[in-house]
């Protein structure tokens, strides 16, 4: 009876009660969220009532052949969707599907690679970045732990790749905590974004395609979207915040910002590394479509046609040697502006005064640290996992990091 009165009172609480992290910060006017409440965001939240999952993979269209828990085999170089594959082929989203910040899993979920309305699982997510994009194994599991973990519910193991749908995602429509998907600020989604608002302001919508951003990645990378220009975008893009967000905090979770880059041209290409990250390939994923006034309009993502993965997997040693290289780059600050106007720079395991270590190794144990340690939502507060949800995260992590020689977290 008492967990149902706290999640009551959640439910109907003020801003300042449902988000207490930014209920601490200073500066941050919480009257912003009273239309971004709990209660408020479900009830707002795209419903389809004919759930179904992921499309099954087939002896006739193995793809990885992952099947989780089991990993695939890592052998890529084939086109996606299978030709004759017809239950991978592009189906548009309808008004009671869900989608949200992410364009590879608005594409998953378009081509129902994981469930097509959107409320997707552990199972599910682990398998298809290793079925569509030849994810490495450990790589494809961290980022489906890090979303059921902050977004979803480990019970369950249900995510929304978008608004919140507690009354899905939790059993019996009870939750853990704040299961309000991947759109939530600060936890999968953050500040800096290449193609989506900053959460205050783009007026609480940080999911939402911005096809001026996608104007301005196109022409700073000049069509090619590859390391060089994009790591030019992005520092455009964590300057234009830091001077047009007064609320602007680029955390620890500005990793999850910064393989996303990567992504572009190490999975996004036809055949990865070995094709070219060209406006086309890129749009589409994107679902960015050219006006004839040349404005960027969007549309449904979907894999581009006769598109190939990547040959080998994309594994953590890769992404974190290019992260540190855009990191070394265009160095910048970890932290948040404050209400003085001044920018306060954050420390958090081995981001010390607000720098990104630059081991590819050290940075690898971040990945784990972020998840299972407390990542920092803002200035003055930590996101502090609940123990069954903590024990999740180890329970899937531990085998994983102990391996890369990570220093382990045990209850």
């Amino acid at each position: 009876m008492a967990f149902y009165l706290l999640l009551l009172l959640f439910l109907t609480a003020g801003p300042s009660l449902a988000f207490p992290s930014l209920a601490k910060e200073h500066g941050i006017d919480t009257s912003l969220l009273m239309e971004h409440d709990l209660s408020k965001r479900q009830s707002s939240c795209p419903f389809n009532s004919n759930h179904q999952g992921a499309a099954p993979i087939t002896s006739q269209y193995p793809y990885s052949g992952a099947k989780f828990p089991l990993p695939g085999t890592g052998i890529g170089g084939y086109q996606v969707p299978a030709p004759g594959d017809t239950a991978h082929y592009y189906t548009p989203p309808g008004p009671n599907d869900i989608r949200g910040p992410c364009p590879g899993l608005n594409a998953l979920a378009n081509h129902n690679f994981i469930s097509h309305d959107g409320i997707t699982t552990l199972a599910e997510l682990t398998d298809a970045q290793q079925h569509v994009f030849n994810l490495a194994y450990d790589f494809a599991i961290t980022l489906a732990v890090l979303g059921v973990t902050v977004d979803g519910d480990v019970i369950t193991g249900k995510l929304s790749i978008g608004c919140d749908a507690t009354s899905r995602t939790a059993p019996l429509g009870i939750a853990l905590g704040q299961e309000t998907g991947l759109n939530t600020h600060n936890k999968f989604e953050g500040d800096t974004s290449l193609t989506r608002n900053d959460f205050f302001t783009g007026g609480g919508d940080d999911y939402s395609f911005n096809g001026t951003l996608f104007a301005m990645m196109d022409k700073t990378c000049n069509s090619l979207f590859d390391y060089n220009g994009l790591s030019v975008f992005k520092n455009q893009r964590y300057n234009q915040s830091l001077q047009e967000n007064p609320n602007f905090f680029y955390g620890p979770i500005a990793f999850v910002l910064f393989a996303a880059a990567v992504f572009l041209y190490r999975l996004f290409p036809n055949y990865g590394p070995d094709g070219t990250p060209d406006l086309a390939t890129t749009s589409s994923w994107f679902g960015a479509s050219q006006a004839p006034d040349g404005t960027w309009t969007h549309v449904p993502e979907r894999i581009p046609d006769n598109w190939h993965n990547r040959h080998t997997p994309l594994d953590f040693a890769e992404t974190d040697i290019d992260i540190v290289r855009q990191y070394t780059t265009y160095p910048v600050l970890l932290g948040g502006n404050t209400a003085a106007g001044s920018f306060d720079a954050i420390n958090f395991q081995s981001i010390q005064q607000g720098k990104v270590p630059l081991d590819p190794q050290v940075v690898l144990c971040l990945w784990y640290q972020i998840i299972v340690d407390g990542v920092p939502a803002s200035l003055s507060n930590l996101i502090q996992l609940p123990l069954q949800v903590l024990e999740f995260a180890l329970t899937h992590l531990n085998p994983i990091f102990q391996g890369y020689g990570c220093p382990i977290k045990t209850l």
